[in-house]
């Protein structure tokens, strides 16, 4: 398992944290032994993406403004790379609390809460969530009952006692780590600790929340979710997106016309690509012969026709397949926070070997975004396919991580099915794409997780934080 190495100790593989804050000065609330400022290590969970550095620098302020509201703050240490937090604050620190961009804390909640815990002990605190049935995206682990099984809402924040750092870091250096996909970190990094159970089990503190921050239940949590998300502007137009779609000839009857029925309505330019051309639908035959699994040579064929003048030139490229459901609305809000003239490579990111000088990767059925410029970038490079069946998200990762081009991780985008994903995690977001048909009416899953209520716009919709109905 090589999970709680790239995250903790290389932390420059995927979703790198911007960096640590160890704040100088101590914050006695009392004479007993509650934690003080100087021994709470924040981790802001952040992405290379400018839009992530900028919201990340956000969070960092805030919790600077609020250190100096609490007590003096002397002197500030600089982030960190956290490469080593064992041995950069085992001596001088007692929590590492980890946190995504959107967290908000209350700093004086988290610090009453902490000190309720024994620094000397091993913790791993959190907001459990479980799975109610077995899922792919955590390798069906405890088939039998998976709801057993507890792991961290990374959003609420998470937070680590420095004797079970250490003692992690320690087992990290003594046993080489094996080479694996990294699909879920949260569930993976839980699994790691939890040691086949030689370790602790996820401590749930309902203090750290996800409740949004203007909700009367949210008095009593020490972190929140924004009521809303980021203001980034308009959402980008309809003519800035092309959508292509990867089908073959024995989907086109059974996939194709759920598109119909659902998302399609909301593009303005899409193309179905197959190996058959079916004026009816219609299809474009690229010459690429249908392949059983990795679709390499149809995704390249894609990318070299979006900069071609075969299509309208248009700012961003969606590759999805033809089991992918999605909102184009919820989408054009989202690009509104990021800079098509940089080169944007935006989806679900899983991982590959990342302990062990991998790469990450955007997941192909949750949907691939593309900027005109990270189309550009990947084709100059001369990256390419090495057959037409191998994986073309991996294969994409491969050539973005020779080329030093980010992958950038949004959680709206889902390779899996509604149920496969636990329902506290999909209770604070509006999602954006799901993936499978396997077993579910697809057009009703679209219907209930991603068309918007025509009364109001997409961005109303992604301002609500929580579902009345999950």
């Amino acid at each position: 398992m090589t999970i709680l190495e790239f995250f903790l100790f290389k932390p420059e593989t995927r979703l790198p944290p911007l960096g640590c804050k160890s704040l100088e000065k101590p914050f006695l609330l009392s004479q007993t032994l509650q934690p003080d400022l100087r021994e709470i290590v924040f981790i802001i969970q952040s992405q290379s993406n400018s839009f992530h550095v900028r919201q990340a620098e956000r969070r960092r302020a805030d919790l600077l403004k609020q250190a100096h509201g609490l007590a003096e703050v002397s002197s500030e240490r600089s982030f960190c790379s956290c490469t080593r937090l064992s041995r950069s604050f085992g001596k001088n620190s007692s929590w590492i609390v980890f946190l995504e961009e959107e967290t908000n804390v209350n700093m004086p909640v988290l610090v009453r809460v902490l000190e309720k815990f024994d620094r000397n002990e091993e913790w791993f605190l959190g907001k459990p969530l479980r799975d109610e049935e077995s899922t792919i995206i955590h390798h069906y682990a405890f088939a039998e009952n998976p709801s057993v099984f507890k792991y961290p809402d990374f959003a609420a924040s998470w937070a680590l006692s420095i004797p079970l750092v250490v003692r992690l870091a320690n087992k990290v250096r003594e046993e080489p780590l094996k080479s694996d996909f990294t699909i879920d970190l949260k569930h993976e990094v839980a699994l790691y600790i939890w040691d086949d159970g030689k370790g602790p089990h996820l401590t749930a503190v309902p203090e750290l929340c996800t409740e949004p921050e203007d909700s009367p239940r949210a008095r009593r949590c020490a972190t929140t979710l924004s009521p809303e998300p980021p203001l980034c502007g308009e959402p980008v137009n309809t003519d800035d997106i092309f959508v292509a779609v990867k089908t073959c000839r024995k989907f086109h009857k059974e996939r194709v016309p759920v598109i119909k029925k659902t998302w399609e309505k909301d593009a303005l330019f899409l193309e179905y690509y197959s190996d058959h051309a079916d004026p009816s639908i219609p299809t474009i035959d690229l010459g690429v012969p249908n392949t059983e699994r990795g679709h390499c040579g149809k995704t390249f064929a894609i990318l070299q026709r979006f900069l071609s003048s075969a299509v309208p030139n248009t700012k961003w490229l969606l590759v999805v397949d033809d089991d992918t459901l999605i909102s184009l609305p919820r989408l054009r809000v989202l690009l509104s926070c990021y800079d098509p003239s940089e080169p944007v490579c935006l989806g679900e990111r899983y991982g590959y070997g990342l302990s062990q000088g991998g790469y990450s990767y955007i997941t192909g059925g949750g949907g691939m975004v593309f900027s005109r410029e990270a189309v550009v970038q990947l084709l100059g490079s001369g990256c390419k396919c090495y057959s037409n069946d191998a994986p073309d998200d991996m294969v994409l990762g491969m050539c973005l991580n020779a080329l030093g081009l980010p992958v950038t991780h949004s959680a709206l985008f889902h390779q899996a099915r509604p149920e496969d994903y636990a329902r506290d995690f999909l209770a604070h977001q509006v999602p954006i794409s799901f993936h499978k048909h396997w077993n579910i009416d697809p057009v009703a899953v679209f219907h209930k997780w991603l068309k918007d209520d025509g009364s109001t716009n997409a961005s109303d919709q992604l301002n609500k934080r929580t579902k009345t109905e999950l």
